[in-house]
């Protein structure tokens, strides 16, 4: 018998749900602007700086396993429609403890990854107004985001399908120029001519040894977090088996044309050893193709991108606690729903923590340095979620290897391939020890997840023994 959700964990209260209201194109574009952030268009130029050439292998390597995580999820999460998102698929095969440690973990990643891109709206609003204190814009952010996710669904879903198409429309655009560049042999005002021989010239691949290489791991991996978005959208979207499936297979296709290729025009245009790496290296193509205005339309791309982060850190964080709610996993009324459909409570919640979080801007002016602080803390979050999804994968296909035979949507690669991308979540994580700004934020971390193992035991134990445990073989 198959191991399924136990009914008796929902929250009562017939019609207080979620609505599925996110249409196909809502879906496609929501997971597309997970896979495009702040940290493609800013952390790319630090990444090239330490990894050369070899960023592109990087950047091709971590999308495959994240591939084959979302594969995995995709798998689980249409086994069974009742899972509303990846942390019910969790508790269900990892237990109700690990479940509770995720949900909440994975809310805090997002209210964080909010704060980071917060910060970023602050820090770029400055290129037009420098003297404007950082603080303002993005209070100013959070309170427009906030109220956007309290109308319904469908509005969050049509301003982020309008927030990535910006993105994609500046990717493409960012192509196309640098393939034109390279097709006419483009000489730089700094001397340098546009060819695809830069990918592969001497001393680029690995310039700063292995070392370098690996530290374009530590960097990189921020710029895929809110992949696993597309999980969050099951329990609102519609025609899950068919939306979530093309979500989750254009994934490859989004890593080569937004990562592989878009890095690959802008070193063969550059050269990577011209790229600074403190500057955002989409401006610096475009400055070299003869646009004076570039400088001001990345700076405008780049702001939409934060927000977009951010408006989805604020839906994911506050979908996340309603379903914690809903297993009585976090105080009752943060699952109450609007007649929309909307989580009301687990948004201003969501809101109010951000906010809090804003206070560095108060603390620590310095822009870049409370984004390095708190995008580790948000990315070391997310190598915790994409475990605890693999490892619940492994456990599913040994509990349940009946629904695995039925579906269709099966993760190819089985349990070796799950396994083998659990030591790759594994061994970048111990990679951000070796840098002195990833290593902090890695070691405050554990306190974090005892913190939450200790409220678990103290306050849900009791409950969790009176409660009906789940139906599994």
């Amino acid at each position: 018998m198959a191991c399924v959700l136990d009914e008796s964990t929902q929250e009562p209260g017939v019609g207080n749900e979620l609505k599925r209201r996110l249409e196909n194109r809502h879906v496609q574009l929501i997971s597309i602007s997970g896979a495009i952030g702040t940290g493609l268009f800013m952390g790319a130029g630090k990444v090239i700086a330490l990894s050369g050439t070899s960023i592109i292998l990087v950047y091709a390597i971590i999308g495959f396993f994240v591939f084959c995580v979302m594969r995995a999820m995709g798998e689980m999460l249409l086994s069974d429609l009742r899972f509303k998102s990846f942390a019910d698929i969790v508790a269900t095969y990892l237990g109700a403890e690990v479940g509770f440690v995720l949900g909440w973990s994975y809310w805090l990643s997002w209210c964080v990854a909010a704060i980071a891109d917060m910060v970023m709206v602050a820090g770029f609003f400055q290129y037009w107004y420098p003297d404007a204190p950082t603080w303002a814009p993005a209070i100013l952010t959070l309170f427009t985001l906030v109220g956007l996710n309290m109308l319904a669904v469908k509005v969050f879903g049509e301003v982020e399908f309008w927030f990535g198409l910006i993105k994609v429309v500046a990717i493409v655009l960012l192509i196309v120029t640098g393939f034109v560049l390279i097709a006419i042999s483009y000489t730089s005002p700094n001397g340098v001519t546009a060819s695809m021989s830069h990918l592969i010239e001497r001393g680029s691949m690995l310039p700063h040894g292995i070392s370098g290489f690996f530290a374009g791991f530590q960097i990189a991996i921020f710029s895929f977090a809110g992949t696993e978005l597309i999980g969050t959208t099951a329990a609102e979207a519609k025609s899950p088996e068919r939306t979530l499936k093309k979500a989750i297979n254009t994934i490859p296709v989004r890593i080569v044309l937004f990562y592989v290729l878009s890095l690959a025009c802008i070193i063969s245009v550059v050269s990577w050893g011209m790229i600074p790496a403190n500057k955002s290296p989409f401006v610096e193509l475009f400055l070299l193709a003869g646009f004076p205005a570039a400088a001001g339309m990345i700076n405008f791309v780049v702001i939409t991108s934060a927000a977009s982060s951010a408006n989805s850190g604020i839906y994911s964080g506050a979908r996340m606690l309603f379903g914690l709610s809903k297993k009585m996993n976090a105080p009752v009324s943060l699952g109450h729903a609007t007649k929309q459909g909307t989580p009301a409570n687990a948004i201003m919640f969501t809101g109010v923590t951000i906010l809090g979080g804003l206070a560095l801007l108060f603390v620590i002016p310095e822009v870049m340095t409370i984004f390095t602080l708190v995008s580790t803390v948000s990315a070391i979050i997310v190598l915790f979620t994409w475990s605890m999804i693999t490892l619940s994968y492994v456990v599913y296909r040994k509990k349940n290897p009946e629904l695995h035979e039925k579906s269709e949507f099966k993760f190819r690669g089985g349990i070796p391939l799950a396994i083998i991308t659990q030591a790759f979540l594994m061994f970048v994580l111990g990679l951000l020890a070796l840098e002195a700004d990833t290593r902090e934020a890695l070691f405050a971390m554990p306190f974090w997840f005892m913190f939450l193992v200790v409220a678990y035991l103290w306050k849900f134990k009791e409950k969790s023994r009176k409660a009906i445990p789940n139906s599994c073989a």
